[in-house]
């Protein structure tokens, strides 16, 4: 099986969750922290060009989203959000899981888990 890239937080349970899965299931990983080393514009499409999610899922509604005076309404479509993560790369769901041309949100823990281990999720 490929390597797969994992847009990692070390400060989220469920990004850590999934790189312990990694582990167990023996999948060649590859991690990048998303935060130390922020992905791209380039990145950013090109990562949405293959999600298997909604584009608007990408990021996080969470305090900070709020806090920044964002909208659910604006991030809507590949542009909003784009522009939203390029300007608050803390935003950014995670973990992203990505093999073979296609993306995933690793979230709940159980479908990173089936997306290392190789089953179409």
């Amino acid at each position: 099986m490929s390597e797969t890239t994992i847009l990692h937080n070390p400060a989220c349970s469920t990004s850590r969750a999934a790189l312990e899965n990694a582990e167990d299931v023996g999948a060649a990983v590859a991690v990048r922290n998303y935060l130390k080393q922020q992905l791209t514009e380039a990145e950013l499409r090109d990562l949405i060009a293959i999600l298997r999610d909604p584009v608007g899922d990408l990021v996080r509604r969470d305090a900070y989203f709020v806090e920044q005076g964002l909208e659910h309404d604006d991030i809507d479509d590949a542009d909003s959000v784009v522009a939203t993560l390029l300007a608050h790369p803390r935003l950014l769901q995670r973990p992203i899981l990505v093999r073979d041309g296609v993306a995933i949100i690793g979230r709940p823990k159980d479908r990173a888990k089936a997306f290392l281990a190789g089953q179409d999720v």
